[in-house]
C-alpha cells in the first residue's frame, strides 16, 4: 500500500485535503546531484542503467518531496528500441543522423519486442520502485505517436517541424502507417511499464499544439485514443497536450483520468472546456520559477484558488527549466503542500 497516494486519489477524483504536486522533468538538470551524474555518465547511458535512472528518479521525491515520482528516461527510448539511430548532442539536443524522408524510410522502421530492446526500462522501473519503499506513487510515460514521428521526420528539435508536417501532408499513407508503428510499439511498452510496477501513465503530446484542430484529429489524437483505449481499463493515464486546448473536450471523453493544461489556457477556461468532471494536471508557467519564492508561493496559490483542490494536480504547464534555484521549485512544492481552502 502507498502511503502518500494523494495523487491517485486526486485521479480517481476523490475529495482531497489538498491537491497534490508534482513537476514534468523534475528529475532534471535543476538539481545539483543530477548535474554530477550529467558530468559522469552520458545521456542515454544514464537512460539505460537501471541503477543510475532510478537514482535520478527518487532524488526529486528526497530533496524536494513531491507528491510523485516520474521515471527518468526519455520519449526517443521508443524509437530506438524501433531501429532508428538518435544521438544526443550537447547544445543541440536530440539528432537523427537519418531523418525518414520517404515511405522506403518507413519500411525500414520495426515494431520491436520490446521485452528485448527496452528491458532496462523495465529494470529501471522495478529498482526504483525498491527505492522508494512504497512512500509515494511512480509514473511511466511515452511520447505521443505524432510528437516522436516530429523527431523522426525532422531529424532534430524545431520550432514547428515544418519537414514533419511537410511528410504527413503530401505522404499522407506513408505518415499513417508510421504513426501506427509508433502507436503499436508504444502500447507494449506501456502495458510493459504497467507489468513492471508503475503506478500510472503519462502521454506526452509536445508538438500537438502545432497542428490546426482538424490536423490534430488526423495526425495525432486518433493515436493517442488508441493507446488510452488499451490501458484505461488498467491503470490511469493523464493525457498532456501542449498548446491543445481546443482538444479538451474531445479528451475529456476520452477514457483518460486526466488531462495535462499548459500555462496559455486559464483554469477557468480548461474546466468549461473538458466539461468540468475530469481532474486536470498544470499549469504554472515553468518561466515562472524564475520569480522570487514569495511570489512563487501567492501565485500557486492563486492557481489552486482558480482550479479548486478537488478533481486538481498541480504541476507545471512543460517541464521545469535547467536552471530554475532549487528553492524557488521547493517554494512551488511546498505552497502546494501548505495549501489551505479558503
Amino acid at each position: 500500500m502507498i502511503k502518500n497516494d494523494l495523487f491517485l486519489r486526486a485521479l480517481k477524483g476523490e475529495t482531497v485535503e489538498r491537491p497534490p504536486v508534482w513537476m514534468m522533468r523534475q528529475a532534471g538538470r535543476y538539481l545539483p546531484d543530477f548535474m554530477k551524474l550529467k558530468e559522469k555518465y552520458d545521456f542515454f547511458t544514464r537512460c539505460r542503467t537501471p541503477e543510475l535512472a532510478a537514482e535520478i528518479t527518487t532524488m526529486p521525491i528526497e530533496q524536494v518531496g513531491t507528491d510523485a515520482a516520474i521515471l527518468f528516461s526519455d520519449i526517443l527510448v521508443v524509437p530506438q528500441a524501433m531501429n532508428v539511430e538518435i544521438e544526443m548532442k550537447p547544445g543541440v539536443g536530440p539528432f537523427l543522423p537519418n531523418p525518414v524522408r520517404s515511405p522506403l524510410d518507413v519500411n525500414d522502421i520495426i515494431v520491436p519486442d520490446v521485452y528485448e530492446e527496452l528491458g532496462y526500462v523495465y529494470d529501471a522501473i522495478k529498482l526504483t520502485k525498491q527505492r522508494l519503499n512504497d512512500e509515494v506513487p511512480l509514473i511511466g510515460f511515452a511520447g505521443s505517436p505524432w510528437t516522436i514521428l516530429c523527431y523522426l521526420v525532422q531529424g532534430q528539435g524545431s520550432k514547428n517541424f515544418d519537414k514533419a508536417k511537410e511528410f504527413c501532408f503530401k505522404r499522407p499513407d506513408a505518415a499513417q502507417v508510421l504513426l501506427q508503428k509508433i502507436t503499436d510499439t508504444t502500447i507494449s511498452y506501456l502495458k510493459g511499464k504497467v507489468k513492471a510496477g508503475v503506478d500510472a501513465i503519462q502521454i506526452f503530446d509536445s508538438w500537438g499544439g502545432l497542428l490546426s484542430p482538424t490536423d490534430y484529429q488526423t495526425y495525432s489524437w486518433k493515436y493517442i485514443q488508441q493507446i488510452i483505449d488499451a490501458l484505461k481499463d488498467e491503470i490511469p493515464v493523464i493525457a498532456y497536450g501542449k498548446g491543445c486546448w481546443f482538444a479538451l473536450k474531445e479528451m475529456s471523453q476520452s477514457g483518460a483520468a486526466a488531462l495535462g493544461v499548459d500555462w496559455t489556457c486559464s483554469a477557468m477556461n480548461a474546466r468549461y472546456l473538458s466539461g468540468g468532471q475530469i481532474t486536470l494536471q498544470g499549469n504554472f508557467d515553468p518561466s515562472r520559477l524564475y520569480s522570487s519564492p514569495q511570489e512563487i508561493k501567492k501565485m500557486t496559490t492563486q492557481m489552486i484558488d482558480e482550479f479548486g483542490k478537488d478533481r486538481y494536480i498541480a504541476n507545471l504547464g512543460h517541464g521545469i527549466l535547467p536552471d530554475i534555484p532549487v528553492r524557488n521549485a521547493q517554494a512551488f512544492v511546498d505552497a502546494v503542500k501548505e495549501y489551505k481552502p479558503r
